[in-house]
């Protein structure tokens, strides 16, 4: 601390020698003089002093003295950069020595803003941050689980609920069509090539996210979707060896089963329906939950050691860490061990070098999907007449294998869904000072990633199948990528007086590599060879041409930003920067962007310092062009696939044309304004933002699709426009500040983001193939809107739905109607209606409480309105038939006694296997307030811990996810209202993969509440 206060002093001593500019004197009645310290006594030169309402005034000399002459009825205000601003009345003193307060929130608030940090006050633009502590406080396996509802404008919804899952991430919405909308990940100052599963989050310091243009510009066609930099702990110079070892043990329960029907209730609909009479192994007075069967208490376990340490010009920091998480479904777990390390080290006065690691090897096993289990009829018995388990279950059309965890567990050698993954990310660094010019440094950063997996699958014969004797499949996919980046940073950073400025060049280029292989068997020799000698199978080999991939792609930047700011009250920044596209055509590699920001501290001001409740007021406005790239490499070139052929006994292998060559395809850019205030009221104890954006993404890369006549299906162009836009709003607010040993912080952020498409290719209007459609959002539903059920006395029900029956589902008409009310045509195709899925708000909020050593936490997040797709009740499911041929979802359906009923009756009119219109049975009020997590802590006091030698000691116990408030989903079903599936999975009859986009709840994993005790321990 004695350092950090001696460092402070030589740099306000520089600020006293190259100030120049005068503060006038100014006409009064005497002079008055004085001393300016911090708590501790040590004096503060160069601290500014003003006469209240004036441009007038001083500054402290290198010994923390002024003299200056005002009226003895005016008020000086006292400035010093980390310091509490002073204001004191004169009240005709000749002496006034004024003590100082460290500004604690003022000192820690600094952002990572890509090559390089700034203090928040200076930071033009849109950049959000968080501490690593306050993530945390959500035990997840990856940061992007901890991040939900943190951050306004930070879209974080789960892509499955398997563990290790990550998050999709949208920063602002989604922008591009084809394209990648996932941000760039910048590790310790370099772009990271691998996955975020791949971060352990105890090694976390920061997170810093870049949400605007004029942030993002600075890391070019990889910023085009935002920018989340990650900072790592690291030692401290001058310290010795800290050793901490944080950890928690826990388990995971099923946050609610599946609402499947239980056996009497699934009698009676068998009975209504009058379609299926019970099978082989059916009897309906057997009630079999089929999910007590299946689930199990799963652990939870994360352990965590870190050494970090320092030298006079050097530090350190080395971690390793162990996490696994099991699924409550047999056979599902993820793991990962990691080690990351750092080393920092000055030689000399003008040289500084250092190294940074981060390895891990993760291992994720997948058991056996849920709808084997769900679709099972309830009033199935699993035992035979001895008590043992039945191979099979005979329902009255099915004969469904029979899926309980005791038979899966004692399945060993012969099922098995593994993938393993090693990665190692690697930075190395190099710094000069540049002698003779002070503030100037140049840097090259030299980084070599490397990430593999291998993926190996083996069913054994008759595993999971109806017949015994259907043959044993394994499979294995393996893929490699390789990526190096030569970073070159040309940075002059001084400060002169009230001038301060920073200027940055870069040049860089890097090059990715990867490649993937796959190869799948069937009937192999024995169990025991799983996927390991797919050569010694003896029935089918199959590598197929479509799952074999080898890409190339390079990148080549260059990049200049200047910052200036006058007086801690007027900043810019100005960025622009090129980059050069591999993956693009000749002609059109290279893309030049611009960005300027500009703020304004107002509360600097000379006219703002009466107003004390003010501390800080900014106002900022940016504008920046980024633009994105994110297309197959080799996409210029056209696709060619081949086909098995034969003329007689001559076999042969032709290729074909199926997307053609585009040599004019280029960049994807967005163009954004960015208007911001932030602002820090009552001594800092109320702070927060407001900001607004406006997007416009053109040259959309797009598939677009060919008529069958041209012979080819699609060829990717430069066609589309899309517009985001949004509002955000965070405030966090100090509610006590040690008031008899209680403190109590609260925090919440709200933001609406909304996207559309504003054009298409060729003037179109609409792809309904795709479901996207110009003037709506990317992500929409094109279905038949469902207004009720047909009741006994509607009018016209056959003229609506030809050999419709009362008690069907009832959807929107929008044809026409004669002159007696009635339609002019059937309900078909062109009452099909695009309905939006995008939520109006969404947000999260934070509370701490705490007394003398305990305190009590709490994360929560929020959603209102938007669409929730779940396939369990949708036609896509099979599990809502209404037919009374196997397990069906609980719902309250319509009969004569039952009218008010929202689903359909049993048995009524169908399309294939379901309800006609059934598919509209699985769209939800996506509305909730999500409490993410509670925690109790207890930190011991340093007598404790000292006298056991140890720095520092805390305990505590979490419960993630431990309830759900205002969801109509969760009051109808029980379950967690966040989606966990992909479009294309996790449902009998999916989406298609261009619908992969369309986040889904389907029959995944469950969701789980977590329960955890853990210990911090320092010493």
């Amino acid at each position: 601390m004695k350092k950090c206060y001696q460092k402070r002093r030589v740099i306000a001593i520089m600020l006293f020698l190259f100030l120049t500019v005068h503060f006038g004197a100014i006409a009064q009645s005497f002079s008055l003089q004085g001393t300016v310290t911090d708590v501790k006594g040590i004096p503060l030169p160069g601290v500014s002093i003003s006469i209240v309402g004036t441009t007038q005034g001083t500054i402290t000399d290198i010994d923390g003295k002024y003299s200056l002459e005002a009226p003895g009825d005016s008020q000086l205000k006292f400035q010093f950069i980390g310091f509490l601003a002073e204001i004191v009345s004169i009240n005709n003193q000749t002496t006034i020595d004024v003590t100082l307060k460290e500004d604690v929130v003022g000192l820690s608030e600094v952002v990572v803003v890509g090559y390089g940090t700034q203090r928040k006050e200076a930071v033009t633009g849109s950049v959000a941050n968080i501490k690593g502590e306050v993530m945390r406080e959500v035990p997840s396996a990856n940061i992007s689980q901890a991040l939900q509802g943190r951050i306004a404008g930070v879209n974080m919804q789960q892509t499955s609920s398997k563990p290790g899952a990550l998050m999709q991430i949208r920063i602002r919405g989604s922008r591009s069509l084809s394209a990648n909308n996932d941000p760039l990940v910048v590790l310790d100052g370099m772009p990271f090539s691998g996955s975020i599963s791949d971060i352990n989050p105890t090694d976390i310091k920061t997170i810093d996210i870049l949400k605007d243009a004029s942030a993002t510009a600075i890391y070019g066609s990889r910023g085009a979707n935002g920018v989340i930099m990650v900072t790592t702990k690291t030692g401290k110079k001058g310290k010795s060896a800290l050793v901490t070892y944080n950890g928690y043990q826990g388990i995971n329960t099923v946050f609610s089963d599946y609402p499947m029907m239980e056996g009497s209730k699934f009698v009676e609909l068998r009975k209504l329906a009058n379609k299926y009479t019970n099978g082989v192994d059916e009897a309906d007075d057997v009630n079999t939950n089929w999910q007590d069967l299946w689930y199990r208490t799963a652990n939870v376990t994360n352990h965590n050691i870190a050494v970090t340490g320092g030298t006079e010009k050097g530090s350190y920091s080395f971690s390793t860490g162990f996490y696994k998480e099991e699924a409550v479904t047999p056979g599902t777990d993820f793991s990962r061990l990691t080690l990351h390390g750092s080393i920092d080290q000055e030689i000399g006065n003008y040289f500084r070098i250092g190294f940074s690691t981060n390895n891990n090897y993760t291992n994720s096993n997948n058991g056996m999907g849920m709808y084997g289990v769900l679709s099972m009829s309830p009033i199935a018995d699993p035992y035979d007449a001895d008590g043992n388990w039945k191979r099979t279950i005979k329902m009255p059309l099915d004969e469904n294998w029979n899926q309980t965890k005791d038979i899966v567990n004692a399945l060993g050698d012969r099922y098995i869904d593994k993938k393993k993954a090693f990665a190692s990310y690697n930075t190395l660094f190099g710094e000069v000072k540049i002698p003779g010019i002070e503030g100037l440094k140049y840097r090259i950063s030299l980084a070599g990633n490397l990430r593999t997996t291998n993926d190996g699958n083996y069913t054994g014969e008759g595993v999971g199948s109806s017949n015994a004797t259907t043959v044993s499949t394994a499979g294995i996919s393996n893929s490699r990528n390789t990526n190096w980046v030569v970073q070159n940073l040309l940075t002059y950073d001084r400060r002169f007086g009230k001038h301060s400025i920073n200027v940055v060049g870069l040049y860089s280029v890097e090059e990715t590599l990867y490649n993937s292989s796959n190869v799948s068997a069937k009937d192999i020799p024995a169990d025991a060879f799983q996927f390991y000698n797919l050569g010694r199978a003896a029935g089918e080999i199959t590598v197929n041409p479509e799952y074999q991939n080898y890409e190339k792609s390079g990148l080549m930047s260059y990049m200049g930003r200047a910052m200036y700011a006058y007086d801690n009250r007027y900043m810019v920044s100005a960025t622009i920067r090129s980059d050069a596209s591999s993956r693009l055509a000749e002609g059109h590699k290279w893309h030049t962007y611009p960005a300027l920001s500009v703020g304004w501290n107002i509360a600097n001001e000379s006219f703002m310092s009466d107003i004390t409740a003010v501390n800080a007021l900014k106002l900022r406005v940016g504008f920046g062009q980024t633009s994105n790239q994110s297309v197959k490499p080799y996409a210029t070139l056209g696709v060619l696939k081949t086909r098995p052929y034969n003329y007689g006994t001559t076999y042969s292998t032709g290729t074909y044309v199926t997307e053609l060559p585009n040599n004019d395809l280029g960049w994807e850019f967005s163009k954004t304004w960015n208007y911001g205030l932030d602002f820090a009221l009552l001594n800092h104890r109320l702070t927060g933002a407001v900001e607004y954006y406006i997007t416009k993404t053109e040259d959309v890369l797009l598939g677009v699709g060919l008529p069958p006549t041209s012979g080819v299906s699609s060829v990717t162009q430069n066609i589309g426009t899309t517009e985001n836009k949004g509002l955000e709003f965070s405030l966090n607010g100090v509610i006590l500040d040690d008031v008899n040993g209680w403190t109590w912080d609260v925090g919440v952020n709200f933001y609406s983001n909304k996207n559309k498409l504003t054009s298409l290719a060729s003037g179109q209007t609409r792809d309904e193939g795709n479901w996207w459609f110009v003037g709506h959002p990317i992500n929409v539903v094109y279905d038949y809107k469902r207004i009720g059920i047909w009741q006994e006395g509607d009018a016209n029900l056959q003229d609506y739905e030809e050999g419709g029956n009362v008690g069907m589902i009832k959807v929107q008409y929008y044809g026409d109607y004669d002159e007696n009310g009635i339609p002019t045509r059937k309900i078909g195709p062109e009452d099909l209606q695009v309905m939006d899925l995008e939520p109006d708000f969404q947000g999260g909020f934070n509370t701490r409480v705490a007394y003398k050593g305990f305190d009590f936490s709490l994360v929560g997040a929020f959603q209102h309105g938007g669409t929730l797709i779940s396939t369990l009740y949708s036609s896509g499911g099979y599990l809502n038939m209404l037919t009374g041929r196997r397990g069906n979802v609980d719902v309250d359906y319509w009969t004569p006694d039952n009218t008010g009923a929202k689903y359909p009756l049993p048995g009524g009119s169908q399309s294939g296997d379901n309800p006609k219109y059934g598919s509209t049975l699985g769209y939800f009020d996506a509305s909730y307030v999500k409490i993410r997590s509670l925690s109790l802590g207890y930190n011991f006091s340093q007598k404790i811990i000292e006298a056991a030698g140890f720095d520092k000691l805390r305990l505590y116990a979490t419960v993630q996810n431990p309830f759900v408030l205002f969801s109509p989903y969760t009051r109808e079903t029980g379950l967690d209202p966040e989606t966990n599936s992909y479009g294309n999975e996790n449902a009998a009859v999916a989406y298609s993969d261009n619908m992969k986009r369309i986040l889904t709840q389907g029959y995944n994993t469950p969701s789980v509440r977590k329960y955890v005790i853990g210990i911090e321990l320092t010493f």
